[in-house]
């Protein structure tokens, strides 16, 4: 690793933590710096992966008590979760770069469209967050099971599709759904994250620069959030994601 690499790192981390803890989706910084260094596709979808899960684990203890207060609704998305980022790491690990490579740009422009839509997604849920007919629960079931895989597979945007499920499935709560989605997501990642790390896949100078940075990002971003307007962050994310696909889909 050379320096340059390392400031890469430390400040696509560092941005990556930040940007997690105001708006989500740290995941294109702390991406596209590791891609800069020299990492396949694979390598820094995983290495990221691995690097980022870590910093989101101070943001589910500051939830953890709507969580305790919600336990027996919180189990069987946890179940869920956990399987479905299991099945997508593994997926994951069986592509190899070669299988995995092509479907970046699509899977960049499917988590850009989600952080660019995310407004309207939520608004179009809403209206059927109080229904409880079986087969619209049962869509929502189908929708968490989806999410989940491809939350281990590649991880961008997962948190509003999640959350948009939970409002289906646990009605118009949104301080407790958002509680069991952050919840939620951190076990899809950091299952994914130990069957990446089995599978050889994780660059550990560059996951260990990344994750401290990110923790110190994280740290500070929860008081910039206040002074930040969401709208502004989502934009630079947004900006990034759309950056990146087009930089994958002119180079495949």
């Amino acid at each position: 690793m050379t320096f340059v690499d390392f400031l890469l790192l430390a400040a696509g981390g560092f941005l990556a933590g930040v940007v997690n803890s105001v708006a989500g989706g740290g995941t294109f910084l702390s991406f596209a710096s590791m891609v800069a260094c020299g990492l396949t596709a694979l390598e820094a979808n995983a290495t990221s992966a691995v690097a980022i899960t870590p910093s989101n684990l101070a943001t589910v203890a500051a939830y953890r008590n709507e969580v305790k207060s919600h336990w027996r609704e919180f189990i069987p998305f946890a179940v869920i979760g956990m399987i479905g980022g299991g099945i997508g790491a593994w997926l994951l690990i069986w592509l190899g770069n070669a299988g995995f490579r092509p479907l970046v740009p699509w899977l960049l422009l499917f988590a850009t469209l989600l952080f660019a839509f995310s407004g309207p997604i939520r608004a179009l849920v809403e209206p059927w967050s109080q229904r409880a007919e079986s087969g619209v629960r049962l869509a929502a079931y189908g929708l968490m099971v989806a999410v989940s895989i491809y939350g281990g597979f590649f991880g961008a945007g997962i948190g509003f599709v999640i959350l948009a499920a939970l409002l289906i499935l646990e009605g118009g709560d949104y301080h407790k759904a958002n509680a069991i989605r952050i919840t939620i997501a951190f076990l899809i990642q950091a299952v994914a994250a130990v069957l990446l790390i089995f599978g050889g896949l994780v660059y550990w100078p560059h996951a260990i620069v990344t994750m401290l940075a990110a923790s110190v990002g994280g740290y500070y971003g929860v008081g910039w959030a206040k002074a930040l307007p969401d709208k502004i962050v989502r934009a630079v994310v947004v900006t990034i994601g759309a950056a990146l696909t087009i930089v994958f889909f002119v180079n495949p």
